[in-house]
């Protein structure tokens, strides 16, 4: 009689154990990418399409990501989303194992405008997610005139309010120079010790170094007129709040591409490719734009991108301020180690 009772709260157990045959079967992704990047719609169609789970992790650095991957995430994670100029760091530290193109039939919807670049010659290693650029957004209701330059953070005598930097190393490293009339890459020595000057001063004006979107929640709060901002988080903001406004300043800017990869031994490597290849389909990828509001680097998706984030030059930028846009630069061996010392000497100070 005991064992009759017993045998009902066995399979309970085991249910609450094991789980139904189904979840102790079902696939998972595991996903390490930017906060606010990924539509969760795409997340659920494509668990819904592969049968599987996606767990995501959430950076807000191109640093903090290779830091965790090094310490042991380079085995946990399926996908990571690396912007363009870590990618060679990356491959060199033996981080990204290379992608199988023979599974990403959709790769061929790519613009060739954004495969084999420099960082990844023959896309090797990568498959490009998404681009844009690092501006200024501002809040038109606190700034009387938007000086279309970064003196409106460099420049003491611009300031028109509280602001707030982006912990972004090379972005804002890049943007420093620009001002100053340099090169975006330079390593020259004197160069950088005058951007270290800009950004140190800039830096003791200012609310400090915030990661990610949360220049953007500042201005949203009211805390900060100006934040250095990635254009599409200035451009959601700007639907929460009419107030709030984005430019590219005068002197130049950083436009960067972020890129899917695949983690050197990612535990799910099937699945990993499945979802490059989910995020490469063009409607999905209109999608994944139409939700974060970046430009994207899918030809077959522009058809499906809505008419006035297409034709709006703060997303898609017009050839005269284009040609004012510049990425950053694989930088290599003791050039590197002066620029992660300046850095460090700028965020310790």
């Amino acid at each position: 009689m005991k064992r009759r009772n017993l045998w009902p709260g066995l399979l309970v157990l085991s249910a609450l154990v094991l789980g139904t045959p189904a979840q102790a079967q079902k696939k998972v992704l595991n996903l390490y990418i930017w906060s606010e990047y990924i539509d969760p719609q795409i997340i659920s169609d494509f668990e819904k399409a592969t049968g599987s789970k996606v767990v995501v992790t959430l950076y807000e650095s191109n640093e903090d990501m290779v830091a965790k991957l090094q310490g042991g995430g380079v085995s946990q994670y399926d996908i990571v989303v690396p912007t363009d100029y870590i990618i060679p760091t990356m491959v060199k530290l033996n981080l990204l194992q290379p992608i199988q193109k023979n599974l990403i039939p959709n790769f061929k919807n790519l613009n060739p405008k954004f495969t084999n670049l420099s960082f990844d010659p023959g896309n090797l290693y990568t498959a490009p997610y998404q681009w844009g650029t690092v501006g200024l957004a501002y809040r038109k209701d606190k700034v009387k005139k938007a000086v279309r330059s970064w003196g409106l953070i460099f420049d003491a005598k611009q300031q028109q309010g509280p602001f707030t930097l982006i912990d972004d190393q090379r972005p804002m490293i890049g943007a420093a120079a620009l001002y100053l009339g340099y090169d975006m890459n330079t390593t020259d020595k004197t160069q950088l010790q005058k951007v270290q000057q800009v950004l140190t001063e800039s830096k003791k004006r200012s609310a400090g170094f915030i990661g990610g979107v949360g220049g953007k929640n500042q201005l949203l709060a009211g805390t900060a007129a100006v934040a250095v901002v990635y254009n599409g988080d200035a451009l959601r903001a700007a639907k929460e709040n009419a107030n709030i406004a984005y430019l590219i300043p005068q002197e130049g800017a950083n436009i960067w591409q972020d890129n899917l990869a695949i983690p050197a031994k990612a535990p799910h490597l099937e699945l990993a490719h499945q979802f490059i290849n989910f995020i490469l389909n063009g409607k999905v990828g209109a999608q994944l734009s139409n939700f974060n509001q970046y430009a994207t680097p899918n030809s077959s998706a522009l058809k499906f991108i809505k008419p006035q984030d297409l034709n709006n030059p703060a997303i898609y930028p017009l050839p005269a301020t284009m040609a004012k846009l510049y990425f950053n630069k694989a930088i290599k061996g003791s050039d590197m180690r002066l620029i992660d010392a300046l850095w460090t000497n700028i965020k310790s100070q």
